[in-house]
């Protein structure tokens, strides 16, 4: 099992910038991919990004050029850089980490919500 701990979500003007942090515990593989998901109210789980442990990264259209994923090896932490924000943006953002062995195994974390006011 992996435990994975959000934080920074919160109110925002737009144009603002917010920095989520998610950090991931228990049986982590040495190969993993971690990320982050978005869901508003009335929609579908949405892919914002995800980044291997090499440092390979993937961006939803919406949020190129605007939004930035990283994440520190060592300490297990992803982290969301999300500059001018938009209302569009307003979700609940969810982290998401995959072990990958012989097939592969998805964990979720608790959601922090992010709200963007026009």
């Amino acid at each position: 099992q992996v435990q994975l701990v959000e934080s920074g979500g919160g109110l925002v003007q737009a144009g603002g910038s917010l920095r989520l942090s998610c950090a991931a515990s228990g049986s982590i593989f040495s190969i993993n991919v971690m990320g982050w998901y978005r869901q508003a109210p009335g929609k579908q789980r949405e892919l914002v990004a995800t980044i291997t442990k090499a440092g390979s990264t993937n961006y939803a259209d919406s949020v190129k050029g605007r939004f930035t994923i990283s994440r520190d090896n060592a300490k297990n932490t992803v982290y969301l850089q999300m500059n001018s924000l938009e209302p569009e943006d307003t979700a609940v953002y969810y982290c998401w980490h995959r072990n990958i062995g012989r097939g592969y195994d998805d964990y979720w974390g608790q959601g922090t919500q992010v709200t963007v006011s026009s």
